[in-house]
């Protein structure tokens, strides 16, 4: 791979889904990242990689982030399991038409009602009737899960409640409750690797809002019931050394490549925003060396230079 050449870059839907890593040193090793730990030494290609997640006791070079960033891969540093989010770094987008395009279609009410009819009818298998409120998309949708949850609960014979656990006392939640919410933040940090990589703004929800990941959790939600809520209750049906997020890490990455996540995510976003040409490249074409000037009249102007001696002479921009 030839210095910052983004062109020789896989494209964000052909990456694996994620890495998770705690206890251990990360390094260099040529163009790709180096992990030691107590078993020794495990090279990771990362030009595939969409996203590294950091858990507790990590140390990663400055040199391992740069090879990650030129790969456009997605650092997140959580927490245990992957649990909690703390931090993460840009993807390998350089464009901002669709960050452009995702607040265009934020700001406007008429479209930001038509993204998340759009977004509820996407999680349906089948086609729903037209003419539904957003009161009648949400309770389809509340009956969706609530089935979900139950159908797994038969298949897997682990007993299910409903969704509960405390953030201060992780522990007390029964095994299926905290392989949902390890299952979860998998999901979580792959979507908001993709999202960022792709240049969308990972806070700027529709459905979801006022949370710094809250686009995030919109785009989560149209791939749980098919791959977090399953994941999570083989993990706690299996349990076999008491390790249940382990487990559901392990199937949720299963899940995600069965599903073909990536691919599904980068075709599906733009689909659900209304973006013309699904995405693949930016809404408004600007030069990669300079940044463009926005102008009331014509929209976009190259810049990169200086305009006082046109406007001094009078001339035209």
């Amino acid at each position: 791979m030839k210095g910052n050449d983004l062109s020789l870059l896989p494209r964000v839907k052909d990456g694996w889904t994620f890495l998770y890593v705690e206890h251990a040193r990360i390094e260099q090793d040529a163009q790709a990242i180096l992990i030691l730990d107590e078993d020794g030494r495990t090279p990771v290609p990362v030009a595939a990689l969409s996203t590294l997640l950091l858990g507790p006791g990590t140390v990663v070079t400055h040199a391992a982030i740069g090879a990650l960033a030129k790969s456009g891969c997605s650092i997140v540093w959580c927490g245990e399991d992957a649990t909690k989010f703390y931090a993460s770094g840009q993807g390998e987008t350089r464009k901002s038409g669709n960050l452009m395009a995702q607040a265009a279609a934020w700001a406007d009410p008429q479209r930001r009602l038509e993204t998340v009819k759009r977004m509820y009818r996407m999680r349906f298998p089948e086609a729903l009737p037209e003419g539904l409120t957003i009161e009648q998309l949400r309770g389809r949708e509340g009956v969706r899960v609530r089935e979900t949850y139950a159908t797994w609960s038969r298949e897997t014979g682990v007993p299910w409640t409903g969704r509960s656990y405390q953030k201060n006392d992780w522990a007390s939640a029964d095994p299926v409750n905290r392989a949902l919410s390890a299952a979860n933040a998998c999901l979580y940090g792959v979507v908001h690797g993709a999202v960022v990589a792709m240049g969308f703004s990972p806070g700027l929800g529709f459905i979801h809002t006022g949370k710094l990941l809250a686009f995030v959790y919109d785009v989560a939600d149209l791939y749980k019931c098919e791959t977090s809520i399953p994941a999570a209750f083989r993990a706690a049906s299996a349990n076999e050394d008491g390790r249940v997020e382990s487990m559901a890490r392990r199937f949720v990455r299963e899940a995600f490549r069965d599903a073909r996540i990536l691919e599904r995510i980068v075709r599906d976003v733009p689909t659900v925003l209304g973006i013309r040409g699904g995405g693949e490249e930016p809404v408004e074409e600007l030069d990669e060396t300079t940044t463009g000037l926005w102008d009331p009249a014509v929209g976009v102007i190259g810049g990169g230079r200086n305009f006082s001696l046109a406007a001094e002479r009078g001339e035209d921009p």
